[in-house]
């Protein structure tokens, strides 16, 4: 099975420590190595990136290394990639022409 890793009990987004296909069931660990929860891929996501291990509504707060690193611009379901295809940053503001796209 493959693992994320969370850093505090307030963060609503684990680290993948392998890249994750959809449908991989993912064990959620905390620092210390405990199983905090399993969560479901819903989307693929490379190593390193965030997985969502808590439903985000849109406006509200994304939390890693208990600190708020941005706000949901969408919906967020358990299990979801995070990027900045649905975080706005709070440390450097993305344009839609940054992006590439829009939202």
């Amino acid at each position: 099975m493959k693992k994320a890793l969370t850093m505090d009990p307030r963060d609503n987004v684990a680290t993948a420590l392998a890249a994750l296909e959809a449908g991989d069931d993912v064990e959620v660990l905390s620092h210390t190595r405990e199983l905090v929860r399993h969560v479901t891929s819903n989307q693929a996501l490379p190593l390193g990136h965030k997985i969502a291990i808590a439903a985000i509504a849109s406006g509200n707060d994304v939390v890693k290394y208990g600190a708020k690193i941005g706000r949901a611009s969408r919906n967020i379901e358990v299990g979801d990639y995070v990027h900045i295809h649905n975080v706005a940053s709070d440390r450097m503001p993305l344009t839609e022409n940054m992006l590439g796209h829009t939202r």
